[in-house]
């Protein structure tokens, strides 16, 4: 497979409160908390975990793909005291047009603190700047009012909706696609 990017393995990013980083093997208890919650996962496209195991796997498979410059995730941590809170990540890239899209996600007891829009402002940034992007995506339910809320503080602006997208435990939702265009160039070529 093509390597799209590369990704400092000792990517790190930060904010006035918090640290943006690479996950490693010892966060995966953490991980999984967040990832296994049924507030956190409400709006995904798929249920939470059920075992420890999926967040063990799923850290070793975002390990590989970011190596390979497929992806990018960075795990958000408090700097206050190293919690592991969420996290925000960079996939389907496309580096001919400059573009890619971006998930994120933050722990029940951490949300209504402002921590996910100081942290995409943070890797927003770095993905502007840093990686050159010209164009965000971003796909949620919408009736993650709060998500919506979090992007458009952002810039964000929805582009269109996608009906009965997901199917996630039989229950069927839409995908609001946001967009956000970033201060660069225009592409040469």
């Amino acid at each position: 497979m093509t390597r799209m990017y590369s990704f400092p393995a000792d990517l790190c990013l930060e904010s006035p409160r918090l640290q943006l980083r690479p996950m490693v093997p010892e966060d995966a208890e953490a991980w999984f908390a967040i990832m296994a919650d049924p507030q956190v996962m409400r709006y995904w496209n798929h249920g939470p975990w059920q075992a420890l195991a999926e967040a063990q796997a799923a850290l070793a498979e975002d390990r590989n793909a970011c190596a390979a410059g497929q992806m990018l995730k960075l795990g958000i941590y408090r700097r206050d005291n190293g919690e592991l809170i969420g996290m925000t990540q960079l996939f389907n890239l496309d580096p001919t047009s400059r573009r890619g899209e971006i998930g994120y996600c933050l722990a029940s007891t951490a949300q209504g603190r402002g921590f996910m829009d100081e942290a995409l402002t943070c890797f927003i940034d770095y993905l502007a700047h840093g990686l050159h992007l010209r164009r965000l995506e971003a796909e949620i339910d919408p009736r993650n009012h709060g998500s919506a809320r979090t992007l458009e503080r952002q810039g964000f602006v929805l582009e269109g909706l996608l009906r009965q997208r997901w199917c996630v435990a039989g229950e069927l939702s839409d995908s609001g696609l946001y967009g956000l265009l970033l201060d660069q160039a225009p592409l040469e070529g």
